[in-house]
C-alpha cells in the first residue's frame, strides 16, 4: 500500500513540474511570420542564415533565412553582437522575443537577447553575393551550395508540394501506388538507352561461380539494368488492382546534352483496367495536370511569384490558359498534314511515319492558340510493341501531349491485351521468348486497359517556365557529368 501512496504522489507531482515548465524550442520562420504575438514579445529560439547584416551606432539589423519559406525575418540586436563571424551566409542561433513590428513591409521581427553564430562563412569566397541576382546558368556550377539561393530554394518547395499534389490526386482517385523496381531484366521502352548494373569488383562474380557451382557473367544470372520504366511491372499489378502509379527514378543512357533531358529523373506513371479508348487516358491526364497545378498555385504563391516575376515573366498567364482550356485532340495523320503546309519553316521536313522533332511539336502547340495538343493514332513503328493495334495494318492507340515551350510531356497509349496480336509481334521482333510472362497476363484474366507516363521535371518546367531541365532537378545527371 506504501508503495502504491508513493507511485501515485510522485506522478502528481511530476506532472504538476510539466505544467509549470515552459519549453521553448527554436521555430521555423514560415510559421513565425504568421504569428501575432502581444505587446510584451513571445519568447522564441531561431535558427537560419543571414541573408543581410546592416549595423548601425546602437543598433544591428539582421535578415534571417531557414529555407521553410521564401521570406526572411527580421532580428534586431545590439552592436556588440555583431562580431567577426557574422557575416553572409553564416549559420546563427539566435534567441529573444518577438515582437510586432513597426516597419511596414513584415508583421513581427525578432529582438534578440542572445546571437550565437553556429557555422562561419568566408563571405568574400562565397560564391553567391547579397543582394546580387545570379543567374540559374552561373547557380549550376555549385549543385552542394545552389540550394542556399533564393530561386532554387524556391525550386525545392515547389517541387515538394509538386510530389505531395500528384500523390493527393492519384489517392483522392482511388489509386494504388506500386514500387516498381529500379533494376529491370527488360527494356520497356526498346530504344537499347540503357545502363547495365553489374558489380564493380569481378570477384564478386566469381564468389557467386564458386557458390553456384557454374560459371556466370551476371549478378542476376541474367542482363540487368536501370529502369527506363516502371510500365511493365504496373501491368501486373494493374491485372490484380485495377488502378495503379508509381512515381520513381528513370534512367537513360542518351547521349543528348540538350534542355529537355537527363540521365536520371523521375516518371510519374499510372494503368487503368477495363479502359476501351484513348479517351478515357487522356481525360485522367487532363485532370492530372489540371488538379495538381491547381494546389500548387493555391499552396506556393510567393515562391511561384518569384519565378513568374524574375526566371519567367508572363508565365503565370500561360499556365492559367493551360487550366482553362480544354485540351485538343488531333491524330497524327492530321498534325502531319499541318506540319506540311509550313514545312519551310522547319529544319526538319515533316514526313509521315517519321518521329514529331521538338520545332515540330511547338509549332503544333502555336497552331492550337497554346493550349496542350494531344496527338494520338501514331503509326505502329514508332511506338513500343505493346501499343494496341487500331486494326487498319499501319497505326497504334497511342499519343503524346503537347505542351507550351516544353513540347511533350506525356507519352501513352492503349496496351495489346489480345493475345493472338501480342504473340504474333513479340515473334516478329524476336521477343518471345523473354515475354513469356508478359503473354500469361493475356491467358489469365486479360482485360482492356492502358495508361501513361510523365516526365516530373518536364511537369516542372511547363508550370515554372524554366528553359532548361538541368534547373528543376536538385543534382541534374547528365554525359560527363555526375557530380557528387
Amino acid at each position: 500500500m506504501w508503495f502504491w501512496r508513493l507511485k501515485t504522489s510522485l506522478s502528481v507531482s511530476f506532472r504538476h513540474i510539466r505544467k509549470c515548465t515552459t519549453y521553448t524550442k527554436a521555430r521555423q520562420i514560415w510559421e513565425i511570420i504568421s504569428s501575432k504575438p502581444p505587446e510584451n514579445g513571445v519568447p522564441l529560439k531561431l535558427q537560419g542564415w543571414v541573408r543581410s547584416i546592416r549595423s548601425q551606432k546602437e543598433v544591428l539589423f539582421l535578415h534571417l533565412n531557414d529555407g521553410s519559406c521564401l521570406a526572411n525575418l527580421q532580428v534586431v540586436g545590439t552592436p556588440d553582437m555583431g562580431t567577426s563571424d557574422l557575416t553572409f551566409g553564416s549559420a546563427v542561433h539566435v534567441e529573444g522575443r518577438l515582437l510586432p513590428s513597426a516597419h511596414p513591409g513584415q508583421e513581427v521581427e525578432l529582438h534578440a537577447d542572445r546571437l550565437e553564430v553556429i557555422g562561419p562563412c568566408n563571405a568574400k569566397e562565397f560564391p553567391f553575393k547579397a543582394k546580387k541576382r545570379h543567374t540559374m546558368e552561373y547557380t549550376r556550377q555549385f549543385p552542394h551550395l545552389r540550394a542556399r539561393t533564393n530561386s532554387f530554394a524556391a525550386l525545392l518547395r515547389i517541387r515538394s508540394q509538386a510530389t505531395s499534389a500528384i500523390h493527393k490526386f492519384f489517392q483522392d482517385q482511388g489509386y494504388v501506388e506500386v514500387h516498381t523496381p529500379v533494376i529491370s531484366s527488360n527494356d520497356c521502352e526498346g530504344a537499347g538507352e540503357l545502363f547495365q548494373v553489374e558489380p564493380a569488383s569481378s570477384t564478386v562474380l566469381k564468389e557467386i561461380s564458386e557458390d553456384s557451382g557454374k560459371e556466370t557473367k551476371h549478378f542476376f544470372d541474367v542482363p540487368a539494368f536501370l529502369t527506363v520504366s516502371g510500365q511493365l511491372q504496373l501491368e501486373v499489378m494493374a491485372s490484380a488492382l485495377s488502378r495503379v502509379y508509381v512515381f520513381g527514378p528513370t534512367f537513360r543512357a542518351e547521349k543528348s546534352l540538350g534542355r529537355r533531358h537527363l540521365s536520371e529523373f523521375y516518371m510519374v506513371e499510372a494503368e487503368l483496367a477495363f479502359t476501351q479508348t484513348q479517351e478515357d487516358v487522356m481525360e485522367v491526364i487532363e485532370m492530372m495536370v489540371k488538379q495538381p497545378t491547381e494546389q500548387i498555385l493555391a499552396s506556393c504563391p510567393d515562391d511561384l511569384h518569384l519565378f513568374y516575376k524574375f526566371v519567367s515573366p508572363g508565365h503565370r498567364e500561360v499556365v492559367e490558359k493551360i487550366l482553362t482550356s480544354k485540351f485538343i485532340r488531333m491524330t497524327y495523320t492530321e498534325a502531319i498534314d499541318i506540319l506540311r503546309k509550313h514545312s519551310e519553316n522547319f529544319k526538319f521536313r515533316p514526313e509521315w511515319g517519321h518521329d514529331l522533332q521538338k520545332e515540330h511539336e511547338r509549332h503544333l502547340v502555336r497552331h492550337c492558340g497554346s493550349v496542350p495538343v494531344f496527338v494520338t493514332d501514331f503509326p505502329r513503328d514508332l511506338k513500343p510493341f505493346y501499343a494496341r493495334d487500331n486494326g487498319d495494318d499501319k497505326t497504334v492507340a497511342a499519343f503524346d501531349l503537347l505542351v507550351p515551350e516544353v513540347g511533350e510531356l506525356f507519352g501513352g497509349s492503349l496496351r495489346e491485351e489480345r493475345l493472338e496480336t501480342l504473340q504474333d509481334r513479340l515473334d516478329r521482333l524476336g521477343l518471345s521468348s523473354s515475354y513469356q510472362w508478359y503473354l500469361d497476363l493475356r491467358r489469365y484474366g486479360s482485360v482492356p486497359h492502358g495508361g501513361f507516363g510523365m516526365g516530373f521535371e518536364r511537369y516542372l518546367q511547363c508550370i515554372l517556365g524554366v528553359p532548361h531541365i538541368r534547373d528543376v532537378i536538385p543534382f541534374p545527371r547528365f554525359p560527363h557529368s555526375c557530380k557528387m
